[in-house]
């Protein structure tokens, strides 16, 4: 990789993985745009850059101490590790699909409008959403597992589906991507162990830091956005998005 294939890769890693537009789509375009080949260098690297967005969100949320809230996000993290524990097999093998990708991005594109539109607004705060609301918030993040999806797009459109606030919404969708990406990113790097590199720690540390400041940038910006702006303009990026990939398949 060059040192702009490097500054590319991170910033559309830290820009993208906690907005509702798929950072695994993009990284998988991107890649392919730029001719990545998917060496153990590489893989390291994407590994090194998806750590150092989560940590930017942890960051974000270092001092939220709710218990309760947190029991909750716990509930919610189960449907994805039951399910991509025994399926990652299967998961693991859609990731170089640019197909699924332009199938899923314009699907949830018009799902993202479609909510918009029919939803109702009754949960205004973190503390009113139950167990049983968090349960069925995790279950829509398992689709999540499908490449082109987005994280945290499921898991709001799940919550905007239960009335929650699309603030609201938003902020249990980040909370969750916590123990799910956490455990995501472990569960990579032991797949992984044998191929990971450091070849050079000045990569590591430049590709660290971008991913790091455009995620928490990222984070700060969406989370005001949402407060007076609906997702329709994210579902239809994701349209276009998908429209583009498309074209790349001719």
């Amino acid at each position: 990789m060059t040192i702009i294939d490097i500054i590319i890769v991170s910033i559309v890693e830290g820009l993208t993985e906690f907005l509702p537009v798929s950072s695994t789509a993009h990284l998988i375009v991107v890649s392919k745009i730029l001719n990545i080949a998917q060496t153990p260098e590489y893989i390291t690297f994407e590994i090194v850059i998806q750590l150092s967005a989560l940590l930017a969100l942890i960051y974000r949320y270092k001092d939220y101490k709710d218990l309760n809230i947190w029991k909750k996000v716990f509930l919610a993290f189960l449907p994805i590790a039951f399910t991509g524990f025994l399926f990652h097999k299967i998961i693991f093998s859609l990731f170089s699909s640019i197909l699924i990708v332009v199938f899923t991005s314009i699907i949830w594109g018009l799902i993202f409008i479609v909510v918009e539109k029919i939803k109702k607004e009754k949960i205004k705060s973190l503390e009113e959403v139950n167990y049983k609301e968090a349960l069925i918030i995790g279950i829509f993040q398992t689709f999540s597992l499908i490449p082109g999806t987005s994280r945290s797009g499921s898991t709001i459109v799940g919550g905007l589906l239960l009335g929650l606030k699309r603030e609201v919404a938003t902020e249990f969708s980040f909370l969750l991507a916590i123990p799910t990406m956490t455990a995501a990113t472990a569960f990579t790097i032991y797949k992984n162990v044998s191929y990971l590199t450091v070849s050079d720690i000045n990569i590591i540390i430049l590709g660290s830091l971008l991913s790091f400041i455009t995620a928490l940038i990222s984070i700060k910006l969406f989370l005001k956005y949402v407060k007076n702006h609906s997702l329709i303009l994210f579902g239809i990026y994701r349209i276009v998005f998908g429209i583009i990939c498309l074209f790349l398949l001719i």
